[in-house]
């Protein structure tokens, strides 16, 4: 899995949005905002290939959760990065 290239993290009023870097990319009918957790876990793979199972590993050594939440955590956010288009599998 990878994020999609043209997409970066920044801060914005305090929110952690996720915006296009070139025109291609830009839709301002869209906006991906990410809580501290989904940030967190942007920054540690963007830019190389990454794994479900190293995203899970990533919220177990930072967060007090189980495997199996963390997990859960995962899927769903991997789905929306999919759906939102700046993550491919």
């Amino acid at each position: 899995m990878k994020l999609k290239e043209g997409f970066i993290l920044r801060s914005i009023c305090g929110e952690h949005v996720v915006v296009g870097e070139g025109l291609a990319q830009v839709n301002f009918n869209k906006m991906l905002s990410l809580n501290e957790s989904a940030a967190y876990l942007w920054e540690a793979v963007a830019g190389r290939e990454f794994t479900k199972e190293e995203m899970v590993q990533l919220l177990l050594d930072k967060y007090e959760v189980t495997p199996e939440r963390a997990a859960e955590d995962v899927d769903n956010l991997l789905k929306v990065w999919i759906e939102q288009g700046v993550a491919e599998a």
